[in-house]
Formats: structure tokens, sequence, C-alpha cells
């Protein structure tokens, strides 16, 4: 059984490699580029999408009112969630060099580039960048917790969980006792590894 799991998963990771590789591809089809960083639009999509973008006033004539009346219970979420940036971080670097857990990059989750659409006023944009920041720093907190699920107790759930995380589904099974502590140290050993690949690229 295990290893028609590992059979599977390795055909999803393949499949993922290759949306990542047709999802790059598709920059060319879409008019931009990224250099050095900066993401770079034809001279003809930028002033089309110019020509897309609603203005402040007339956007806030078009907002519905409860978007109004929540917003100030959306962006006071700002307080924890960096607070809580702060201490995934502050965990990461104090205690994976002591686990030899690799450490999770920030730049790969937390992404802040919508503020270069051309299509999307000042509010808009600001909407935007709070919601990336958001999504952002949950999952790169998830990546830090599954590293270390990982290191500490790699085993599934007995009921089924709707979304876990990638690392899960090569974690034991419900109730596999045998040679549990055996099998814990060649998951922290495949940490251990990562972070030396990690080094290495």
């Amino acid at each position: 059984m295990q290893e028609k799991i590992r059979l599977i998963l390795n055909k999803i990771t393949a499949l993922e490699d290759e949306l990542r590789r047709e999802l790059h591809e598709q920059e060319s089809r879409l008019f931009y580029r990224i250099e050095d960083g900066r993401i770079k639009f034809e001279q003809a999509i930028r002033e089309a999408h110019q020509q897309l973008k609603v203005g402040v006033f007339r956007w806030f004539l078009t907002v519905r009112p409860q978007n109004f009346l929540t917003a100030p219970i959306i962006y006071s979420l700002i307080v924890p969630l960096v607070f809580f940036d702060l201490c995934v971080t502050f965990y990461q670097v104090t205690c994976f060099p002591i686990y030899g857990i690799p450490r999770v990059r920030r730049s790969d989750y937390v992404v802040m580039d919508h503020q270069h659409l051309a299509y999307l006023n000042v509010i808009e944009k600001i909407h935007c960048l709070y919601c990336s920041y958001g999504n952002g720093v949950i999952a790169y907190a998830r990546e830090i917790t599954a590293r270390t699920e990982q290191y500490f107790c790699p085993i599934r759930h007995a009921q089924k969980l709707l979304e876990p995380h990638e690392r899960y589904a090569r974690f034991l099974d419900y109730g596999e006792a045998e040679d549990f502590h055996a099998r814990l140290e060649e998951f922290r050993k495949a940490l251990a590894e990562e972070k030396e690949r990690a080094k290495g690229g």
C-alpha cells in the first residue's frame, strides 16, 4: 500500500513541476517578463491597462456599502498578522538551526507584485498588497509548521483533513507503531539532507 501511495505522490510531483513550467512559459504569452526581479509589460499592454483603470472617485461610487463597513475589521488584522509573521520568523531563525531543519525562505511565500498592475487604482493596489501579505504569511507559517511536524510528529490523522500540507501525504499512517522511532529518525534525516541540498543549490 505504501508503495502505491509513493508512486501516486511521484506522479503528483511530476504534474506540479509540469504545471510550474507551463505557467512560466505563459508569461511570454501574457506580454510580460521578469527581469532582475522587476515585472515589465509591453508598451501596448501598459497603455491598454491604463485605459481600463477605474479612477478613485468613480471606484468609491461603485463600492458596496458592506465593504466600507467591514474595512476597519479587515484592516485591523494587520497588527496580529505582522506579530504572527515576526513570531514564526523568530521561531525558525532560533530553532531550525538547532534541529537541523532547512529554513523556509519567506520571499518564496510573501510575494508583493500587484502594485505593478496599471489597471488597478491606488486603493485596489492597497487591497491587493494586503491580501498578498496575509496569504503569504499564512503560507509561510504553514511551511514552517509542516517542517516542524515532520521533525517531531510525522503521523497522519485518523480523520481525513480537507487540505493537508504537501509533506503530509508522506507521513506515517495513524496507528503505524512498528519501528516508529527509527522511522522518525528517517524523517529527520530527510530534513537534514534537504538542508544540505539547499546549501548546495
